[in-house]
């Protein structure tokens, strides 16, 4: 009989080092493989075959690929939905136990679910562990042992309980030794699946310590150049490590970007202990919002042709090469939900579908904070004036001619909403839908 493997299942953590998965499955005492899946149940609902973030995976994966192969090792890739393909994996190979890493997205614990019940069928065990984020589940916990609902309280506990214990990266490297030894496999190319490649350059995995010495003074301005650390892709997927990340971040003059981590954290347990955040507003009396949904005004938005240039820019940025500041993000946000009360969760689900760095649980509550359906206390009479956030933030129009260099001619449109009666519109339909 063969002897049994230990298989890691990569999904949101694309690196051999400092992953708590691979860690625990090279201390099993067994051969180590890792496997891959392109999740045909997320896939399938794709629109646009240009897809940036299927191109970044199918480019970590071939680097996966490639590094275990220096070490004669392989990940085994394939295409299809989880639970068939663990059928076959069983089928395939002498399986011992499986590890991974969390996954707090309500989809993403049911497949686990699904899978993890298969293999106990055939006496596997299924080992899960932390890892995309510093804090989870019931770490940060209010006096009464409750997750918070609002953020200051918690980025206090969050920031007093951030030691070098939880910072501390997993030793994988002292491990490889226990990767099992075979030939490479094939890694589905973007073709095997019915996707084209958009072909443009993805951001460094690195950011620089200046950078984040001086993230306050420059992360808001959507014109400088490298203002931000661009890194959310590569966090998405795992590509690089959230502790190492964390503690530079720490050791920085500035702790803003620190702070940015913990938001992330936030997010994460919000969706995990609050699962409802992914189809309804966090307090469920913003769902009585009598929404417009103009279907008109709503492509406008999309398009960028709203006649408020910081708008029309941000979702130019975003049409075009799948990213927005994020500053501006919450300015395009905020003039969807406020400005042309249309639902926040068209505006969430058309994000979905163009930001390369695309996370529910950050997306979601990002919009019901633009929305004013999420966390925060009594926010729902903060209205961002696009006029004036683009004098603050962009105030020599550097952003702005970038993407709408039509600004000042004839063919660039009027605001298709005027401030202040926009404004006056917002708070009335809202705080008609909270006295119910």
């Amino acid at each position: 009989m063969k002897e049994p493997l230990s298989l890691v299942w990569l999904r949101r953590d694309l690196r051999l080092h400092d992953n708590a998965a691979l860690y625990c499955a090279l201390k099993s005492g067994r051969p180590v493989l890792a496997v891959f899946i392109f999740d045909r149940t997320i896939l399938d609902d794709l629109d646009d075959r240009l897809d940036r973030r299927v191109e970044f995976l199918v480019q970590e994966i071939s680097r996966l690929h490639d590094e275990l192969a220096k070490m004669g090792s392989t990940i085994i890739v394939r295409y299809g939905y989880p639970v068939e393909v663990w059928k076959e994996l069983i089928g395939q190979y002498s399986v011992g136990e499986v590890f991974a890493n969390y996954d707090y997205e309500v989809y993403a614990k049911e497949r686990d679910e699904a899978v993890g019940d298969l293999l106990k069928e055939y006496g596997i065990g299924f080992q899960s562990s932390k890892d995309q984020t510093i804090f989870d589940r019931d770490e940060i916990l209010t006096g009464k042992k409750t997750p918070y609902t609002v953020f200051t309280p918690y980025s206090r506990k969050w920031h007093d309980k951030l030691d070098s214990f939880y910072l501390k990266s997993y030793p994988t490297n002292d491990y490889f030794g226990q990767l099992w030894q075979t030939k490479p496999t094939p890694v589905p190319t973007l073709k095997d699946m019915s996707f084209q490649p958009v072909g443009e350059p993805f951001p460094p995995r690195t950011v620089p310590d200046k950078l984040l010495d001086n993230y306050a003074k420059t992360r808001d301005f959507p014109a400088l150049p490298k203002s931000t650390s661009e890194l959310s892709m590569h966090l998405r997927f795992g590509a690089i490590s959230i502790r190492d990340l964390a503690r530079q971040a720490k050791e920085a003059k500035d702790k803003t970007f620190l702070n940015e981590l913990c938001w992330r954290d936030f997010y994460f347990q919000v969706l995990d202990h609050f699962p409802h955040v992914e189809k309804n507003s966090f307090r469920r009396q913003y769902d009585e919002i009598a929404w417009r949904n103009n279907e008109d005004e709503f492509d406008k938005w999309c398009r960028g042709e709203t006649g408020y240039p910081i708008v029309d820019a941000g979702m130019r940025q975003l049409n075009t090469i799948g990213w927005m500041h994020n500053r501006v993000r919450m300015i395009t946000a905020s003039f969807l939900c406020k400005h042309l009360l249309i639902d926040w969760r068209w505006g969430e689900a058309y994000f979905g579908k163009k930001l390369r760095d695309y996370d529910l649980s950050a997306n979601n509550g990002g919009w019901q904070w633009a929305a004013g359906s999420g966390t925060d206390a009594a926010p729902y009479f903060r209205v961002f004036n696009p006029t004036l956030q683009a004098k603050k933030f962009d105030p020599d129009d550097k952003y702005v001619q970038e993407w709408v260099p039509e600004l000042g001619k004839a063919n660039y449109p009027e605001p298709m909403v005027e401030h202040t009666m926009a404004r006056q519109r917002a708070i009335d339909t809202y705080k008609k839908a909270l006295a119910k």
